[in-house]
């Protein structure tokens, strides 16, 4: 049996693949090792996972894409809270942005994009990612993401820059004092989870030409501020990730603008990356 795993800050998409090709599908919280020790994501796994796996000692293959495993020793973080349940003789730990190239251009070229909670994007040369332009995180970074949407209109409303009709709604529909959410943004853990948070409201009103233009900047400024900055050509970008997925109407007018040619918008890698391992 195959597991593949796809992790965002916010949920982890896992697929159990079978000995006759049978899939399962587990979802759990996300899983980051910036912001985890390797004991912290066995306890994730332990309660989230395990409990859906009915014989995890004949798993003979394990591919986890997540978010935070750029670097060899973020990998290990998670690497060794898989190995303290599984027996795998295969266990891969890989970046989020591997698994969103392979998901979306196989073994061909392209330009793989990620927006969801964060955002990313590189060069991807049909292998291994070639050139890679640093997100940096929702506060120096991640343009066009769910946290730094919902950064963008929480900030708004609380320094009063968002039609007074709007700012009523948003409230009434999360009910947080401000009081509360600096507290969420400032002094509790995965603020970025909590500002992505905001970002439905934003599709539900995206009608409204305020919040158009949020996310129509905050789109532009990731294709200026990232995908610019590799060698285009006739290369096709491919987008990946909730936020591309829900607004994709205005993702497509950007690039339009931009003349980026593109290869697709998709909610999710797991299609694309199961494809990949079978």
């Amino acid at each position: 049996m195959k597991l593949i795993a796809d992790s965002g800050s916010t949920k982890t998409h896992w697929r159990l693949i079978k000995e006759n090709l049978e899939a399962q599908e587990i979802f759990s919280k996300g899983i980051n090792p910036f912001y985890q020790t390797t004991s912290e994501i066995s306890l994730e796994l332990s309660s989230d996972l395990l409990s859906h796996i009915a014989e995890p000692e004949k798993i003979e293959e394990i591919y986890f894409y997540g978010a935070g495993c750029s670097f060899p020793e973020k990998k290990m973080t998670v690497n060794d809270a898989l190995k303290s349940f599984f027996s795998s003789p295969i266990i891969e730990v890989e970046s989020d942005l591997l698994g969103a190239a392979r998901s979306l251009f196989q073994h061909e070229k392209g330009i793989a994009c990620i927006l969801g909670t964060g955002s990313n994007s590189c060069y991807y040369n049909g292998e291994e990612i070639e050139q890679n332009v640093s997100p940096l995180g929702f506060i120096l970074g991640d343009e066009g993401s769910g946290a730094v949407l919902g950064k963008l209109l929480v900030a708004d409303c609380l320094k009063n820059q968002i039609p007074e009709n709007l700012k009523d709604a948003f409230f009434k529909k999360y009910n947080f004092s401000p009081a509360e959410i600096l507290e969420n943004v400032y002094r509790k853990p995965f603020p970025n989870r909590f500002l992505a948070q905001f970002t439905p409201f934003l599709a539900e009103h995206i009608e409204e030409p305020y919040i158009f233009n949020l996310v129509y900047d905050a789109f532009d400024s990731f294709i200026c501020r990232n995908v610019l900055q590799y060698p285009l050509d006739d290369l096709k970008v491919g987008f990946i990730g909730s936020v591309a997925w829900y607004f994709k109407d205005t993702l497509e007018i950007v690039c339009s603008e931009r003349n980026i040619l593109m290869a697709g918008i998709t909610k999710s890698p797991m299609e694309g990356l199961a494809h990949f391992h079978l």
